[in-house]
């Protein structure tokens, strides 16, 4: 019955009808619990008589280790004006996932929600205390600033939360783009001159560049030999990604010739590059495209 809706027909089946169609479809369900279809129908059944109860009572047989479950459960509770049994679900959905490293992100966000309009911003920077502590990567890392900001205690939780991405970073654990997380954190806040002592430790090509771009103006001489390594790499690859790539790597070059005062060094280095990839034809019209 997943084609047609029965409930477009409530009114021609009346409560018994209803009553029937809700005990068949839990009946389908007791026989095949996995089957989504069986799941679905009986979802949209409760959810028309209004049975929260009997939802939750669904849900909670199969609570996802993502957490997913049970936040469904905490937002059916606080559709129905039960505000504390939806806080006290997604309470339960963290500890219930608190060694799970990838969770429904959103759980958290509820979680904290929750407190921040309850005043109790302390317990959402616990929250996201340990969530980054379990999963370590750039979000977690800006969540828990974010938290540790609102109550104006981010320079200790900053303290604790880059020691452990120093540890990380020591063992040769890398986030979900190559490098370190330690290294993408100290970028995300700006803060270039750690980065720098951090950046021979195993930053990847990615986080130099993202280094040298915070570095032009303060550090032009180390941000310019960054650009013009990660320029020598691009010589071999082709296509228009490539080239653009390329580009935007001699634009930030120029502008540190521009700091140094040596920008006639920069037309000689782009004038030699031109003369070696003439026959890429691409490369040369995205270079005339930014007049390099």
């Amino acid at each position: 019955m997943t084609e047609v809706n029965p409930l477009d027909y409530a009114d021609v089946l009346g409560p018994a009808g209803l009553d029937r169609m809700r005990h068949l479809a839990t009946e389908a369900r007791r026989r095949n619990p996995n089957g989504w279809a069986e799941q679905y129908l009986v979802e949209r059944l409760l959810k028309a008589e209004g049975d929260v109860d009997a939802l939750v009572t669904l849900y909670a047989k199969d609570l996802v280790p993502s957490g997913i479950t049970h936040l469904r459960i905490a937002e059916e509770l606080d559709a129905a004006g039960r505000e504390d049994e939806a806080l006290a679900w997604a309470e339960r959905g963290l500890r219930d996932t608190a060694d799970e490293v990838h969770i429904a992100g959103r759980l958290a966000d509820y979680v904290c929600d929750r407190y921040a309009r309850a005043g109790r911003t302390a317990e959402a920077v616990i929250v996201r205390r340990d969530r980054f502590r379990t999963e370590r990567s750039l979000a977690a890392y800006r969540q828990l600033r974010n938290a540790a900001q609102a109550v104006d205690c981010w320079e200790s939780e900053r303290e604790a939360a880059l020691a452990i991405l120093r540890e990380d970073a020591r063992k040769g654990s890398c986030g979900g783009y190559g490098g370190p997380v330690l290294m993408d954190a100290l970028l995300d806040d700006d803060d270039a001159d750690a980065a720098w002592q951090e950046a021979a430790g195993g930053a990847d090509d990615r986080q130099w560049q993202r280094l040298a771009d915070l570095s032009r103006e303060a550090r032009p001489a180390d941000a310019l030999a960054v650009y013009l390594r990660l320029v020598e790499q691009l010589k071999g690859p082709t296509g228009d990604r490539v080239y653009e790539h390329m580009a935007r790597l001699l634009l930030g070059a120029r502008d540190c010739h521009r700091v140094l005062g040596t920008l006639d060094e920069f037309a000689a280095y782009v004038s030699a590059l031109r003369v070696e990839l003439k026959r890429r034809r691409k490369l040369m019209t995205i270079l005339d495209q930014h007049r390099l």
